[in-house]
């Protein structure tokens, strides 16, 4: 399938709930984006090969604005890999220029230039594409690069126990992140 969506937004928007710094409580964001029509394009292909294998594809891309009130306008794209061959589930995403996985990237327009995730894993049943409980064990790989629009992204030099950290006049070059699971998750139900 493909499909297209194009929001045609004359105003500002209003403003979203954010949750600011470490605080719980809901509060109004101090402004929206600006006016601006956003698109995107997105697709889907499904594919059931044989009893034993499923594919399925997803794919995107559009612009963008945060919920928060940064004005700043992203151009994203990427798409996802999910298959399941017997007892073996393999899923896997790319994302450039994207937020992160979670709400307040966007809230506070929060992007990675490139995200990468691959996560491999095995069950005792055949795994299912539903987010159904099931006994399986696996690992994931998530590869993050970093620039000025990313959190954790802070050009510095600092002293070994230094308060404070003191940015450099000169600069660092784009730094990036990841992060290696391992798991298993055990079903005592039915």
């Amino acid at each position: 399938s493909l499909g297209f969506v194009y929001r045609h937004l004359p105003t500002s928007q209003d403003a979203a709930v954010i949750f600011p710094g470490n605080s719980r409580i809901p509060t109004a964001a101090a402004g929206a984006p600006p006016a601006l029509d956003l698109w995107e394009v997105n697709g889907r292909f499904v594919s059931k090969l044989s009893p034993e294998l499923g594919i399925i594809v997803n794919a995107y891309g559009g612009n963008g604005q945060a919920n928060g009130p940064d004005p700043r306008t992203i151009q994203r794209y990427g798409g996802d890999f999910r298959m399941i061959y017997k007892k073996l589930k393999i899923q896997s995403h790319v994302r450039v220029n994207d937020w992160g996985p979670f709400d307040y990237h966007r809230d506070f327009n929060l992007t990675f230039p490139l995200q990468l995730m691959a996560d491999i894993s095995t069950s005792i049943s055949k795994p299912d594409w539903f987010l159904l409980p099931s006994t399986q064990l696996g690992m994931m790989f998530t590869w993050r690069s970093l620039d000025q629009y990313s959190p954790r992204y802070l050009p510095l030099q600092a002293e070994e126990f230094a308060e404070q950290p003191i940015i450099s006049p000169v600069g660092f070059p784009n730094g990036n992140e990841w992060e290696f699971r391992t798991y298993l998750n055990i079903n005592l139900g039915k």
